[in-house]
């Protein structure tokens, strides 16, 4: 089970990952191209990262970017939001 400081981590780094790729969660959600269930199935997936140290990292040096790291769990579903 997660704790809730892990998923308090996972959802920030979730939310960056999809800033800096330029996919707008809220937004795919309200329109309906997210249902809340996938969102719940994207932070699971974030939480199982192995590579969480990186990610903030790689977020801490990048504003803006149209791929995200070969690790990143949520990162084929990240390109979709953000090309809509």
């Amino acid at each position: 089970m997660q704790t809730n400081m892990t998923l308090d981590r996972h959802e920030a780094l979730m939310t960056r990952m999809a800033g800096t790729l330029g996919a707008d969660l809220d937004d795919a959600e309200l329109r309906g191209d997210l249902p809340p269930e996938m969102r719940d199935e994207m932070l699971l997936a974030c939480t199982g990262c192995a590579e969480p140290c990186a990610c903030a990292q790689w977020l801490d040096q990048t504003a803006q970017a149209d791929t995200a790291p070969g690790y990143c769990r949520n990162r084929d579903i990240l390109h979709a939001i953000a090309a809509e």
